[in-house]
């Protein structure tokens, strides 16, 4: 089993993932309403994304623009990354912080050297962690 995560958006969803992507690394499959037959969306939400696919390493993550008729505000989580060091815990959090709100800024925490959340301009909230080094007992 593998658990993925999927981000609805109000438009956005293609710059949203296009950002990832260069953040993160990894490729990107989109599907817009216009690609899927069938589509009952109005014209002006045809070339919205319908279905994006980023595959980063082993990891994966969706997403979709949501048509306002079906929009709900999404609340009580956040994309976690967990990282190897603090230089990448800082890059990365500054380029997802680029626009966006930090809402804790980075800092050591008693599980973690670099600990740090922020929202980014595109409503997502985020945790960046650098993992603690596992040692032996």
């Amino acid at each position: 089993m593998k658990i993925v995560s999927n981000l609805n958006f109000n438009g956005q969803c293609r710059e949203a993932f296009e950002r990832y992507a260069e953040v993160l690394g990894g490729k990107l499959t989109l599907v817009t309403f216009r690609d899927m037959p069938g589509s009952q969306v109005p014209e002006e939400w045809q070339d919205k994304i319908a279905h994006v696919w980023l595959q980063a390493g082993d990891q994966a993550l969706m997403g979709c623009d949501v048509p306002p008729a079906y929009a709900q505000k999404s609340g009580g989580f956040s994309m976690t990354l967990h990282l190897k060091t603090d230089d990448e815990t800082r890059r990365l959090f500054a380029a997802l912080a680029e626009g966006g709100q930090v809402t804790v800024p980075l800092t050591p925490m008693s599980w973690s050297s670099c600990f740090g959340m922020l929202t980014d301009r595109f409503g997502t909230p985020w945790m960046l962690t650098t993992q603690a080094a596992q040692t032996a007992a």
